[in-house]
C-alpha cells in the first residue's frame, strides 16, 4: 500500500526548498571558502593574523560582546514594561522597538553620529565631562546596542507573556519575598529566552557594517571593525584577502548559530520537563 504523505506535494515543496536555500545560502557561502582556499596555508595565516586584522577582530568582538551585555540588561526591562505595565502610548513604544529592523543601518549610523558627535545634542554634554562617544569604541557599542535591542526584546516578550502572574501571587501569599520570587520563579523561567536573545544580538553585532562606519571613525588598529576591513580589501581588489577574513567571520557565525540552536533545544527540553 502506497504511503501518503502528510503534506500534499511534499516532494515538490521539499525540492524547491533545498534548491532555494542552496542558491541563496549554501552555494555562495561554500564559494567563499573555496575562494579563500586559493591561498596556501602560509598566505592564509599571514592575512588573517595580520596585526590590522587581529585588531579588527578584537574591536569587533569586544564591542559586540559589550553591546550584547547591555541589551541583555536593558532588553528584559523593556520587554517586561511592555507586557506587564499598562500606560498611555504603550503600543507606540512597542512599535518603536522594531525601528532598527525597518531603518536602513546607514541612516541609523548617520543619526547616531549626529547625536553623539562632540557638537551633537548628547555628545557635547558627554564630551564636556570627558566621555567622548563618536569615533571611539564607545560609539561602536552604542550603534551595536541600537541594532541589537529588538532581538532581545522580541525574544523575551513571549516568555514573559507565558509567565503566569498567579504563580508569583501564590508565592507572595506563602511568604516569599520579592527577591525570592525574582530569583526562584522569574529568572529560571526567562533565562533560556534571555540567553537566546543575547546570542542573537551578539551574532547580529558581529556582522554589522552600516550603522558602525560613520560613528566609529574607521581608524585602523583602533576603531576599525572586521566588516569594514573586508570592504576595504575589496576596494583594493584584494579578493583573496577579503574572502580569507570573511571565512574567519563566517566560521565565527557558524559557532554562534550552533550555540543559538543549542540554547533553543535546551529551552525546549527545559519547558517540556517543567510541564511534565
Amino acid at each position: 500500500m502506497k504511503r501518503v504523505g502528510v503534506l500534499p506535494g511534499f516532494g515538490l515543496t521539499f525540492g524547491f526548498t533545498v534548491l532555494w536555500l542552496s542558491a541563496l545560502v549554501l552555494i555562495p557561502l561554500s564559494l567563499l571558502f573555496f575562494r579563500a582556499a586559493s591561498l596556501n596555508l602560509r598566505e592564509f595565516l599571514d592575512v588573517v593574523l595580520d596585526p590590522r586584522a587581529v585588531a579588527s577582530y578584537r574591536v569587533t568582538l569586544f564591542c559586540s560582546l559589550a553591546a550584547a551585555i547591555v541589551n541583555a540588561i536593558a532588553g528584559p526591562i523593556v520587554a517586561w514594561t511592555l507586557i506587564r505595565v499598562h500606560f498611555p502610548g504603550r503600543k507606540l513604544l512597542d512599535a518603536v522597538v522594531d525601528l532598527p529592523f525597518a531603518l536602513p543601518t546607514a541612516v541609523s549610523g548617520i543619526a547616531l553620529t549626529a547625536v553623539y558627535a562632540k557638537n551633537g545634542i548628547l555628545g557635547s554634554k558627554l564630551a564636556a565631562i570627558g566621555i567622548p562617544v563618536a569615533f571611539t569604541p564607545l560609539g561602536i557599542i552604542v550603534a551595536l546596542t541600537f541594532i541589537g535591542l529588538p532581538f532581545v526584546v522580541r525574544t523575551m516578550q513571549p516568555a514573559i507573556e507565558d509567565l503566569d502572574p498567579t504563580v508569583e501571587e501564590a508565592a507572595s501569599i506563602l511568604g516569599a519575598s520579592k527577591w525570592q520570587i525574582f530569583r526562584r520563579i522569574i529568572v529560571p523561567a526567562l533565562l533560556p529566552s534571555l540567553l537566546t536573545g543575547f546570542a542573537l544580538a551578539f551574532a547580529r553585532a558581529l556582522g554589522e557594517y552600516g550603522s558602525v562606519i560613520f560613528i566609529s571613525g574607521n581608524m585602523p588598529l583602533k576603531t576599525e571593525v572586521t566588516a569594514l576591513l573586508i570592504v576595504t580589501k575589496l576596494e583594493q581588489f584584494d579578493y583573496a584577502g577579503a574572502t580569507a577574513i570573511g571565512a574567519v567571520q563566517l566560521a565565527a557565525s557558524f559557532v554562534l548559530l550552533f550555540a543559538i540552536n543549542g540554547l533553543q533545544w535546551w529551552s525546549a527540553r527545559r519547558t517540556e520537563g517543567t510541564n511534565a
